[in-house]
């Protein structure tokens, strides 16, 4: 572990030097990436150094009770060298699930989709409400959004919404967020104050480049068509909206949000590419697991991950079979903690992983 740390350290002290070059600035492309890579190395070299720092300390007080003659003083030593001790036991902890090998996308921007599903207007009230607080979170982290595309109901919530997510570690802080989302509340619409149990789908896609995924013309059917609005009426004379079809998979995007059609292709074709890279990851990763015959994550994705009990004040995450209170607040500010306990899940299940294939 040391030799691996000690080759981070030396990789960030020279992405430091990198950045203090005068031509990196002229290249925004190069400082992005130089940037990325440091801010991906950062918290496990600081920890690492507090963890040096720590067992510095822990060896000179070892050395120092061997010529210490005072009761006392050796007592307390001892129980600072116990607390020490355990101060380096959990930072080797830290470190080792730090050094668990990262999803590969986890660095990369997003396609953000969400769905209404079972629950007609109430789901898309629900779909309105969680895509409020993935945009709040997402501000919160420092990222950028862009509104790709947008289906409104007749109350004007969303039946559908696809959003972009920019900056570095996006899909890292969403992926988990995939999967169907069950609600359960009295809707507003409703006279008798029953409860209803509604469901959205989300989508959480790792945006690629055009080499990555390479579209070629022949497989796309691309028609121009009149924007639509809520209840699907038309609301625009041009034909500016966007459907593409790439015809080998069947996947198909439509692009209305902007009133070019130029515009509106070019962010079709960005979530096609996502959408056709997250179907050739899917097939990949089903073969891989196949053959391992184990998986960190044993959930069906077309059952629902999470449930928001309304009347309960409580959101339960069925992957990590936790519950968390005060939902209202999760929806406007504290989604984070849900997420950072499907991460801590994820690395801890990973960890575990990687210790069985070391016996």
């Amino acid at each position: 572990m040391k030799f691996e740390l000690d080759n981070l350290v030396t990789e960030y002290e020279n992405l430091d030097k990198e950045l203090a070059s005068p031509e990196v600035y002229g290249d925004p492309k190069k400082l992005k990436e130089l940037m990325q890579k440091k801010k991906n190395l950062e918290d496990t070299v600081i920890l690492y150094r507090e963890y040096k720092k720590t067992y510095s300390n822990y060896e000179e007080a070892k050395n120092l009770i061997k010529t210490e003659s005072d009761p006392e003083m050796i007592e307390m030593m001892k129980e600072e060298l116990a607390t020490g001790e355990q101060k380096i036991l959990e930072f080797e902890d830290r470190l080792n699930i730090m050094l668990i090998p990262k999803d590969k996308n986890d660095e990369r921007n997003i396609m953000l989709e969400v769905r209404a599903g079972t629950g007609w207007e109430e789901a898309s009230l629900f779909a309105r409400e969680l895509t409020n607080a993935y945009m709040i979170f997402a501000k919160e982290q420092g990222f950028q959004l862009e509104v790709i595309d947008e289906s409104l109901s007749e109350n004007g919530w969303y039946r559908e919404i696809i959003m972009k997510i920019s900056w570095f570690g996006a899909y890292s802080k969403f992926k988990f967020e995939a999967g169907t989302h069950r609600v359960q509340r009295i809707p507003e619409t409703e006279s008798k104050w029953r409860v209803h149990t509604s469901a959205i789908t989300v989508a959480v896609l790792p945006e690629v480049d055009e080499v990555e995924v390479v579209l070629r013309d022949e497989d796309l059917d691309i028609q121009a068509c009149r924007a639509s609005g809520a209840g699907w009426q038309h609301v625009n004379k041009t034909e500016s909206a966007i459907r593409i079809v790439h015809k080998p998979s069947g996947i198909f995007v439509e692009c209305q949000d902007q009133r070019s059609q130029l515009k509106n292709k070019e962010k079709a074709m960005q979530v096609l590419r996502a959408r056709v890279y997250a179907m050739e990851e899917a097939k990949r990763s089903e073969k891989i697991w196949a053959e391992r015959l184990a998986q960190v994550w044993t959930w069906d994705r077309s059952e629902k991950i999470r449930t928001y009990n309304f009347p309960q004040d409580r959101v339960t995450d069925h992957r990590i079979g936790e519950s968390f209170s005060n939902l209202p607040g999760i929806m406007m500010w504290k989604l984070g903690n849900i997420i950072e306990a499907l991460s801590i899940a994820d690395q801890t299940a990973k960890m575990e992983e990687l210790n069985r294939s070391w016996l």
